[in-house]
């Protein structure tokens, strides 16, 4: 049985799964060929894979990236931690997992930001409701 592993990652709502096994290097994300996202979507997934290119010499491992909830950019993000992860896990490189953190942080630590709530009697989280004094 071939080698399978899933790892997911998260950014505010969105949430992203990464399967990684063997192969030739075909990184897919949401059914589509990364290369095909727009430019600095793009060069955002790749960040992680040039790093284990350059450290590791080889991409010998496919990708599929699944992300459900959250907006682009969380998308984007979410899959970006999900492949990193997935990568660290696939290759079980100690190297690898210092380059990342001393490049990034935010390629194996989920950022755990999230949107702050309305308060009562309030439009928005933070403003409050003017008052006039006369």
């Amino acid at each position: 049985m071939e080698k399978r592993i899933v790892i997911s990652g998260k950014r505010k709502t969105s949430v992203a799964k990464a399967s990684i096994t063997k192969g030739s290097g075909n990184i897919s994300f949401n059914r589509k060929n990364y290369v095909d996202l727009q430019e600095f979507d793009k060069l955002r997934l790749e960040e992680p894979l040039r790093i284990a290119k350059e450290v590791l010499g080889y991409l010998d491992f496919d990708v599929k990236i699944l992300v459900r909830g959250g907006g682009e950019r969380s998308q984007i993000d979410a899959g970006r931690l999900a492949l990193a992860k997935a990568i660290i896990a696939f290759t079980e490189s100690e190297d690898l997992k210092r380059i990342y953190l001393d490049y990034d942080k935010n390629l194996l630590v989920a950022d755990i930001r999230r949107k702050e709530t309305y308060k009562p009697g309030d439009s928005k989280a933070r403003s409050k409701r003017q008052s006039s004094k006369r």
